[in-house]
Parts: structure tokens; C-alpha cells; sequence
């Protein structure tokens, strides 16, 4: 069978990194492939060539909605319910929080918010600053403040790593949350107002779905491959050999530092990795997928997403 070369699209944090290295290659801050060994895959994935592509994630998720030329992407779970019909689910590359998640700060001196509860956040007087109203964490922010038809509260989109300096300057009354930044905010003079993960855990049990990995349905018929399950199964080998290779994906990692300082952080990166490059991860099977299916029911029913029928839950 011919090489096909198929775009693997996912966003420029820890966890992602390391999930694909194995298949991909390891690559520099500017996306060129390591020299020698560290550049070529350590997974014969014959016929697929996996071309990655290292871009935001709220970009991926406007990309997969408005576009939809990505062959496989990482998007926000919410995401999925404006592209299930083009899209489907991959059983690898999912993030999970497991009583844990995005969290919303404010600055430690900002006397509004002290002893206050949540519902403070939808005070006329707040502006929070959010990665993006299609992820996630957007969404389960506005199920947390009781949404009905729609956000609740006032917000302005910004990048993910922008967020916690516009607090810091007082641009904006509080922030919401991703990636490594859940672990660092306190050192950045900031307090916690919520956990999403632990208000999910709380309010509906089991995981809450942050992020999916989805591949377009008609991969195989335009690529002439036999299956999707093909794909599906080298991805899922990808992260369970980055699992195990747990010193090389850190030593990939430290090797990016100049690119993301935090990577040089030990305890840091391995607490990270250990929250998003999880079981779940290599493969989210019946629990991830019921763990979809209430987040796409609870939205829909606030009016935060399309509603998302239970037949396109199946996973490649």
C-alpha cells in the first residue's frame, strides 16, 4: 500500500507533546524534527506518515467547526458537538479531569473576592478572561454559575497564556485556567475561586472530559486506507509507549525549556503528566465515553452546545 501522510494537529502544552513523540518524532519549538533518532518516529506506523502541527487549541476548535480540513486534530470536548458530523472521536488522546480541572483565580489583594462564593463571578463589576468560549472549561464555568441560556457572566477571550499576566495587571477581575498554569497561579499572587473538576466531581460523579482527539469520518475513503481503526490503533500505541517511556517524554520536554520555562520544573512537569497522560488517555473506553454523553446532555439543556446524539459517540 502507498504512504499516506495524514495531518496531526494538536496543541503546543506538555501533554500533547508527549503523546504524539512516539509516532511524530520529536520536534524543536519551531515544529523541524529533532536531528537523528530524537526526529524519526519509534512506531512503524506503514502506510501512515503523521505530519503534526503544534497550534492553540481554541484555534483547532474554530478550525474544526468553520474548516474542517484537519485529518486529525485535538479540540475541546465541547467542541465535538459542532463537528460530530464530521468528526469522529479517537479512543486515544483524550483529557480527563479526575476531580480536577480549569480553575478560576482572582489576585490575592482583590478584596471583592474574599470569603465569596462562586456565584460572586457574575457580578456586573467582573470581567473574566477565558481561552476561549468553545472549550471545555468555558462551558463548565457557565454550568457551575447556573447558566440557562447561555454564559452568565461577562467575559473576554484571550490566549491561555495571557490570561494570568492581564489579571496580574488588573485588565481583567479573574481568569480562567488551562493547561500547566492550574499548577502555577499561586505563585503569580493569585487565589483560587473554583475548581472546575472538583465541582464537577462533585456535582455529577465520575471524570470531567476536557479535551478529545477526533479524526475526520471520510479519512479512510479519501486516503484509500482500509479503516479508521488503523489509525486508531497507532494512536493509541503512541501514548501508551510515551506512558512508558515516562524519562524520555520528560527529557523531550526539559530539552523545549528555553521555549516553555516551566518544562524545567521536575515536580511540576511530572505532576502534569501524570493529571493528563492518564489511562484515560490511552484509551477512554465506556467510562470516557458516558462521561461525554452527560457533559454534551448539561449543555445542551443550559443552551451552551448543539445536543449530541448517543450514535456518534462511538470511538475509533
Amino acid at each position: 500500500m502507498s504512504e499516506k501522510r495524514l495531518t496531526l494537529a494538536h496543541s503546543p502544552d506538555a501533554d500533547d507533546m508527549v503523546m504524539w513523540w512516539p509516532i511524530c518524532g520529536m520536534r524543536n519549538a519551531d515544529g523541524t524534527p529533532m536531528p537523528g533518532d530524537k526526529g524519526r518516529p519509534v512506531i512503524d506506523c506503514s502506510p501512515i506518515v503523521f505530519e503534526p502541527m503544534a497550534e492553540d487549541v481554541e484555534v483547532l476548535n474554530r478550525r474544526a467547526a468553520e474548516a474542517g480540513d484537519l485529518d486529525i486534530t485535538a479540540i475541546s470536548a465541547r467542541t465535538f458537538a459542532d463537528v460530530a458530523d464530521r468528526y469522529a472521536i479517537t479512543r486515544a488522546g483524550g483529557s480527563f479531569g479526575e476531580a480536577y480541572g480549569p480553575k478560576v483565580v482572582v489576585r490575592e489583594d482583590d478584596a471583592r473576592f474574599v470569603g465569596a462564593e462562586p456565584m460572586r463571578l457574575t457580578g456586573d463589576d467582573v470581567t473574566i478572561a477565558v481561552p476561549g468560549s468553545r472549550t471545555t472549561a468555558f462551558m463548565v464555568l457557565s454550568l457551575l454559575l447556573e447558566a440557562e441560556d447561555g454564559p452568565p457572566f461577562r467575559f473576554v477571550e484571550m490566549r491561555f497564556d495571557k490570561i494570568i499576566g492581564a489579571l496580574q495587571r488588573g485588565e481583567v477581575d479573574a481568569g480562567l485556567l488551562i493547561h500547566e498554569a492550574q499548577l502555577t497561579f499561586e505563585d503569580a499572587g493569585l487565589r483560587l475561586m473554583a475548581d472546575l473538576g472538583s465541582w464537577w466531581h462533585d456535582a455529577v460523579g465520575g471524570p470531567l472530559p476536557l479535551g478529545l482527539n477526533v479524526i475526520r469520518r471520510d479519512v479512510a475513503e479519501r486516503t484509500g486506507l482500509e479503516s479508521l481503526a488503523l489509525v486508531g490503533d497507532y494512536l493509541h500505541e503512541s501514548v501508551v509507549v510515551a506512558r512508558r517511556e515516562t524519562a524520555r517524554s520528560k527529557t523531550y520536554l526539559n530539552s523545549l525549556a528555553d521555549h516553555r520555562s516551566e518544562w524545567s520544573d521536575e515536580a511540576l512537569l511530572s505532576r502534569y503528566l501524570d493529571m493528563y497522560v492518564s489511562e484515560l488517555t490511552a484509551d477512554m473506553g465506556e467510562l470516557g465515553v458516558r462521561s461525554l454523553a452527560t457533559l454534551f446532555e448539561r449543555g445542551a439543556k443550559a443552551k451552551l452546545c448543539p445536543a449530541v446524539k448517543g450514535d456518534l459517540l462511538g470511538l475509533v
